[in-house]
């Protein structure tokens, strides 16, 4: 009895032996691979790339035939630095920023293109050409006076150039725009003389505008005194006088003034 249970306890050991050495022997033959959140699986034979692009999950793959690379399909950042001439022949230094993504139906093309350092082998480069192409086309005034038409040529051309190798631009920007000393200076000189002369045509518009004001209100005042001449007759005058001396008698307390000549003073009352 004590034989049969301790045969039975070693047939139970075995098998349990025997499925781990199974288990290891499946994971150090890895025959399946998980493609994370965020990426594609491009899959591979004997190196020979499947035209096949698998989603998210686990998937079987024949170990030591087969292998699973894993191609980052979310939006990526990319910066750039470059010197290019604009259309005046002036040095311009340029900095860029832009995010990318790799499409993900296309993430077996651009493995069999780029492999997995897109970045360095495609973005930097497309990014100077496009920015070298687009600054050739405008003047070192213009890339700062239209800005933002010169970042939607430069977007342009580069989604142009990427698109090609299965890659989408999603947003880019110019970071900063730099000149030579001799070129910042002639600005600041030329922004200087406009500030001057906005100012100098905004103080001659003031004077002209007082100086109207003060002609209509010499003009206003010359009628004035005109109409009221024309008014003046010897009619208004006899009018003018019997009133002041209708006043003078409304005033006066019924007293005759004090003169030294003993004469009575003579008031003309009118008739």
């Amino acid at each position: 009895m004590a034989t049969l249970i301790n045969s039975s306890g070693n047939r139970l050991f075995g098998r349990i032996i025997s499925g781990i050495l199974v288990l290891l022997v499946l994971y150090w033959l890895a025959p399946f691979a998980i493609v994370g959140p965020g990426t594609r699986g491009v899959l591979t034979t004997f190196g020979k790339v499947s035209d096949e692009v698998y989603g998210e999950g686990i998937h079987f793959i024949i170990p030591f035939v087969q292998h699973m690379h894993l191609m980052d399909v979310r939006t990526q950042k990319g910066e750039g630095q470059g010197d290019a001439a604009s259309k005046d022949l002036q040095s311009v230094h340029t900095a860029v920023a832009l995010n990318y993504h790799i499409q993900p139906s296309r993430a077996a093309v651009v493995f069999r293109d780029l492999g997995q350092s897109v970045g360095e082998r495609i973005i930097v480069p497309a990014v100077q050409e496009a920015v070298k192409a687009a600054t050739a086309q405008y003047t070192a005034e213009e890339l700062i006076s239209k800005r933002p038409e010169v970042r939607e040529r430069i977007k342009s051309l580069l989604s142009e150039r990427l698109d090609k190798y299965g890659v989408t631009v999603d947003e880019f920007s110019i970071v900063n725009f730099s000149f030579s000393k001799s070129f910042n200076d002639a600005i600041e000189a030329k922004t200087t003389a406009e500030q001057l002369k906005l100012k100098a045509e905004r103080d001659l518009a003031r004077i002209k505008v007082e100086a109207e004001q003060k002609v209509a209100s010499a003009k206003a005042e010359a009628d004035a005194l005109a109409l009221q001449k024309q008014q003046v007759t010897a009619e208004l005058i006899r009018l003018r006088e019997i009133e002041n001396q209708r006043k003078a008698i409304e005033k006066w307390n019924g007293i005759l003034p004090n003169v030294t000549s003993g004469a009575i003073p003579f008031i003309n009352v009118g008739k």
